[in-house]
Parts: C-alpha cells; sequence; structure tokens
C-alpha cells in the first residue's frame, strides 16, 4: 500500500469513527432524560469531555442538538425531524395507519401508536394522544428493548426460539434476572402470544402503565408493524386491558387489510413460532 493510499484509509476510518461517535451521543437522549449535560454524555459514550463538547458544537450547527442557554444543557433539535420525516413519509404502514389510529384513540379515550421492529427494538413511527388529561404518550423515534412492553413481546413472538434467547442473553432485549429458567419461560409465553394474536404488558415494565399491542400484515402476510393502546394502568382494570386488546386487535387487522393482507393473515393474526 503507497502512502497515498494509507493516509487516504486513515482518513475514512477517522471520518466513520467521528459519525459512530456522533451517533452514539445522540443515542444518549431518552424520553426519562430529554436534557443532558457535556460531563454525563461524556461518561456514557466513553469520550473525554472535549470530544463530546466538539461533536455537540457541530451539531448544535446543524439544528440536531439545542443548547439550553440557562443551564446549558442539551436536548435534540429539530432538525432531526427533517432527516427523519422523508423515511416517516415513505413508510406505507404509517400512512394506511394513521386515520384507524385516529378512530382508535376515540373509541378508547387512550393513546394509540404504530409500532415497528428495527431488528432488536421496536420504535414508534406514530402517535395520536388520548385526549384525557393524564396520558401515556412517548416521542416518536422513541425505541424500546425491554421484553416485557407488549409491543417487544409481540415482535418477538414472530423471532425464532435461538433468536430470541439470543437477544435476551446479549443484554440486547432487557429481561429482569435473564437466567436460563426465566429465558426458557419468557419464550414459552411467546406461544400465548401467538395463539392470542395480541400482546399485553399489565404493569410489568411499570406499575403505572399499561400497554397491549396486535400485529400488523402486509400484502405478502408478513408481520410488519404493531398496533398499541397505551394507558395509566390506574383507569384500566384486567376486564377493561381485554376491552382494549379487542381494540387493537380490530385496528390492526384494518390497517393490515388496508395493506392488502390476506383474510387469513388478519383473522389469525401471526404465523406461529417456530419450536424450540
Amino acid at each position: 500500500m503507497t502512502p497515498t493510499s494509507e493516509s487516504t484509509s486513515s482518513r475514512e476510518a477517522r471520518a466513520a469513527s467521528v459519525v459512530s461517535h456522533a451517533l452514539h451521543v445522540l443515542r444518549c437522549f431518552s424520553v426519562d432524560e430529554p436534557t443532558l449535560g457535556v460531563t454525563e454524555i461524556a461518561a456514557r459514550v466513553g469520550l473525554h469531555k472535549s470530544t463530546v463538547s466538539r461533536l455537540l458544537a457541530t451539531l448544535e450547527q446543524e439544528n440536531v442538538v439545542e443548547r439550553d442557554p440557562q443551564t446549558r444543557r442539551y436536548r435534540l433539535g429539530l432538525g432531526l425531524i427533517s432527516v427523519a420525516g422523508p423515511l416517516l413519509a415513505e413508510l406505507d404502514e404509517r400512512r394506511a395507519a394513521y386515520p384507524v389510529l385516529l378512530e382508535l384513540t376515540e373509541q378508547t379515550g387512550e393513546t394509540s401508536a404504530l409500532m415497528v421492529w428495527s431488528g432488536d427494538q421496536a420504535v414508534c413511527v406514530e402517535q395520536i394522544p388520548s385526549p384525557r388529561q393524564i396520558k401515556h404518550t412517548t416521542p416518536l423515534g422513541t425505541r424500546y428493548n425491554t421484553a416485557l412492553s407488549s409491543s417487544v413481546q409481540l415482535f418477538l413472538a414472530e423471532q425464532p426460539p435461538e433468536r430470541v434467547r439470543a437477544l435476551l442473553l446479549s443484554g440486547i432485549v432487557e429481561l429482569p434476572d435473564p437466567t436460563e429458567a426465566s429465558i426458557g419461560g419468557y419464550v414459552e409465553s411467546l406461544r400465548q402470544v401467538v395463539d392470542e394474536g395480541v400482546a399485553v404488558n399489565y404493569g410489568k415494565t411499570s406499575m403505572d402503565e399499561v400497554g397491549v399491542s396486535a400485529p400488523v400484515h402486509d400484502h405478502r402476510d408478513r408481520m410488519v408493524a404493531a398496533v398499541m393502546v397505551a394507558a395509566p394502568r390506574y383507569r384500566v382494570t384486567p376486564e377493561q386491558a381485554e376491552l382494549l386488546s379487542s381494540a387493537a386487535v380490530a385496528a390492526a387487522r384494518e390497517v393490515s387489510q388496508r395493506l392488502g393482507a390476506s383474510p387469513a393473515a388478519r383473522r389469525n393474526g401471526r404465523a406461529s413460532l417456530e419450536a424450540s
């Protein structure tokens, strides 16, 4: 390799590293922690504060992050919308689901959302907030990797058991006390999700929240999304949770129909989980 090619390769490696670091910085922000300081971010991404400060300054110039002039803390900026907007606009599932979600929220009085799977996380790509003063909402783009979340249960029920076990053992998908026994029990519980065509999180991830999710299929009969209804737990009895589940299933079937799914896919919910 010539000196020139070595120099080019080195520059390309540094550029890739900068992009990777910037993405790690952006992923530090969450619903629970929408604002962060440079020191906090540096500790989480494992970089020197000066490096993080330079990255944030560049991101701020592009409006990807914003800095509060009083606290000097950062938050995600509106510039991200211009990046994510074209993707969201092209999501057929999102376009098909929007009017159905409007009706679902009107029917239940609770927040409805559309979730898609990124390979190891459920991502919120559309949401209709509850009209009630106390409600459960989440920003678009929020990612869930908690195994007991209703949407995560639903998407994992589509995966081969060995894939589910690998995600849980690695910690990529979080399960409390991930022992061999608890993982085996969790994988077995996904069979019930398959049989019932709906996943329920009744205070499993938070004592204050209830979530139910139902599968959306496309014209190839593939599960491509999930309709979720989320509500504060204090006003949802187990019986009401069943009603929310039925409403979510009906809405998911309607979205599936709009995407051209076959009647069998809309009726059965999803394919059977592979045998372990």
